[in-house]
């Protein structure tokens, strides 16, 4: 089976891993994660993890043809956050389209708008946590319907308010945690807009 960037991506994941808790040296490391990115197939990857713990989850969930799976582990989790944070001052930022989230992401909105769009992003760990704060300002979340969310912000004189519905998010699917503050602003999570139809379109 080829393997994609994603694929990997979490197999080098694993071996940072094992350097962080001593079981390869940095020189080690290097060597295998040359490899690792070389690597067209499952059948190139698999060896360089094979004496590492970890290894079974990263190579079972791939070879797996079932959607859930491919689509939960594969599409969602995997590579290296692309940025840390988002900061509007009397002004407004956005964030969307295919980016990487990392472990932890600050949103600042003060007396500005902040618009983050988790729709097409990839996160590096399976738990995220957004810290978000609004100052007489908005920060706007957009959550697909692929992505657990809990949030745990709160707000004077202002709120944290989710308006996602009701969500059955696959097995394995990312988590993101909201906390944070509002001071007389807000933080909305949300779902993705529909596409319009064609009629919608027509009528403008």
């Amino acid at each position: 089976m080829r393997a994609s960037d994603a694929d990997r991506e979490r197999f080098a994941k694993v071996l940072h891993d094992a350097m962080a808790e001593g079981r390869l040296t940095v020189t080690e490391l290097d060597e295998r994660l040359t490899h690792v990115y070389a690597a067209k197939t499952f059948g190139e990857l698999e060896p360089l993890v094979r004496d590492l713990p970890g290894q079974q989850v990263i190579a079972y969930q791939p070879t797996q043809p079932g959607p859930v799976a491919q689509h939960a582990v594969g599409h969602r989790i995997g590579g290296r956050g692309t940025q840390n944070n988002a900061i509007a001052v009397l002004s407004g930022s956005e964030v969307k389209g295919q980016w990487t989230v990392p472990p932890t992401f600050n949103a600042v909105a003060v007396m500005g708008g902040v618009e983050i769009d988790l729709t097409h992003a990839t996160f590096e760990a399976r738990e995220t946590v957004i810290h978000a704060f609004a100052l007489m300002g908005g920060i706007e979340i957009t959550v697909p319907p692929d992505v657990v969310v809990h949030v745990t912000g709160s707000g004077f004189m202002g709120a944290f308010h989710n308006g996602l519905r009701d969500q059955a998010p696959p097995p394995g699917a990312p988590v993101v945690r909201v906390t944070g503050l509002a001071l007389m602003g807000g933080v909305e999570i949300r779902s993705p807009k529909k596409p319009k139809n064609k009629k919608q379109i027509e009528q403008g």
